[in-house]
């Protein structure tokens, strides 16, 4: 039941990368070698990390990376 649930909350995310996300969506042409500073995306890290950890601590994960997510840190390689 547990993963029915996560599935159902990653949903938003999988929507915004299909539609709106400069590395996932259909405006990625225009960034040729990527937008993220991080590897995976934010948006990827966050449903990777609802999918393993839960809605609760996977989303706290995602929310705390996209604050990361700023000029003064290099970004790099993180998984969840």
């Amino acid at each position: 039941m547990s993963k029915i649930i996560r599935k159902i909350a990653v949903l938003p995310i999988i929507l915004y990368q299909k539609t709106m996300s400069p590395d996932h969506g259909p405006i990625r042409i225009y960034f040729k070698h990527g937008y993220c500073r991080f590897y995976p995306t934010c948006s990827e890290y966050s449903k990777q990390a609802i999918l393993k950890y839960g809605i609760i601590r996977g989303g706290l994960k995602g929310i705390y990376r996209v604050l990361r997510c700023n000029p003064w840190n290099k970004g790099g390689i993180d998984m969840p």
